[in-house]
């Protein structure tokens, strides 16, 4: 059927009698979801849209002045779009000690922001 004819349906349902009333607004709800197919929300992700980059300072020693600002301008690019992580084109390789967990990492290393050495991770 076509909406017109349901439509058309719903006119004649309410016009006969009370009794079809209810048979109306349900043809009628029909209609309407037929008619603008539901659209899917996107689930916001927590967190995103930071632009400091952090990593432990040897690491950030070792690399040149250009890999640094490569990697302080992607992290900048997704947090002004609001994203949650930047590129994966920009991992960085070799930033922890082989052997070494996770725990290890976060807590004994010094970290640092990579477009502002001097200042520890967490500082503004």
């Amino acid at each position: 059927m076509k909406y017109k004819d349901l439509n058309e349906v719903v006119k004649q349902l309410y016009g006969a009698s009370k009794m079809h009333k209810k048979q109306a607004q349900i043809v009628e709800n029909h209609v309407d979801e037929m008619k603008e197919p539901p659209t899917k929300k996107k689930k916001k992700q927590k967190g995103g849209g930071t632009r400091k980059t952090c990593l432990p300072a040897a690491k950030i020693a070792s690399m040149s002045k250009k890999e640094r600002q490569r990697l302080v301008n992607a992290k900048q690019k997704s947090g002004k779009a609001g994203k949650y992580r930047r590129s994966s084109k920009t991992n960085v390789k070799g930033a922890r000690k082989k052997g070494a967990t996770l725990r290890d990492w976060f807590q004994k290393e010094d970290w640092r922001q990579v477009n502002n050495p001097s200042k520890k991770c967490g500082e503004k």
